[in-house]
């Protein structure tokens, strides 16, 4: 047996959406500075940092994919 689903009003959504773009727009700012540096280790010649930055990145991408599905869940 489930709980009844509770809907949000379209004040309540605008928030959360609000939200979550702000959030999308913080992951994408640190996805920049982490390929900025990055490319400067790289291009120094430190090739330690390039798996770690690349993992970092996928981290990222898995959470704006995360926060995408959410915002799709949330218009149903």
């Amino acid at each position: 047996m489930s709980a009844p689903r509770r809907r949000f009003g379209l004040h309540q959504r605008t928030i959360i959406i609000n939200g979550i773009l702000a959030l999308i727009v913080l992951i994408v700012i640190l996805q920049l500075w982490l390929l900025t540096a990055t490319m400067s280790a790289y291009l120094g010649g430190n090739t330690v940092v390039v798996w770690p930055a690349a993992l970092a990145s996928l981290a990222c991408l898995g959470l704006n994919v995360g926060l995408l599905v959410y915002l799709f869940r949330l218009e149903r």
